[in-house]
């Protein structure tokens, strides 16, 4: 008796620790509710979770000594006044810039410590960080 005791304390036990151990899909929720590992971030200008790489305008790195290359996505709101640009190293996951005039640019502001520039270019989009290109 004393060993069936012991026996079923000890695979209880195991179960309740293997349970703890084990990820749960779709338990890694960013305090939007966006979940990372289904690819979803969430985006400031639509006030939704997003997957990047299904928007319509990316681009990619420009001279990356990586193995691989990175890719961006941009997205506009509405009236074109301000794009979220979302950069993968960066300490947010974006960056909203803000087009000045009716020039077709789009500049970050000075509550970063970098300076991001957006601007057309062959049928598409560049971003420069400090005045040097980082993707197209």
């Amino acid at each position: 008796m004393k060993k069936t005791i012991l026996l079923s304390a000890m695979f209880l036990g195991s179960l309740v620790f293997a349970q703890k151990s084990t990820p749960v899909l779709g338990g890694d929720r960013d305090v939007h509710g966006c979940i990372g590992s289904a690819g979803y971030t969430y985006s400031q200008l639509k006030n939704n979770c997003i997957k990047t790489f299904s928007q319509k305008i990316k681009l990619k790195e420009v001279n990356s000594d990586k193995s691989y290359t990175s890719m961006t996505a941009v997205i506009f709101t509405k009236d074109m006044k301000k794009a979220e640009v979302f950069i993968p190293d960066g300490a947010a996951k974006s960056i909203i810039l803000n087009k000045e005039g009716k020039a077709k640019v789009w500049k970050s502001g000075s509550y970063i410590k970098d300076s991001y520039v957006l601007t057309p270019y062959k049928k598409s989009y560049q971003i420069k960080k400090n005045d040097e290109v980082i993707y197209q």
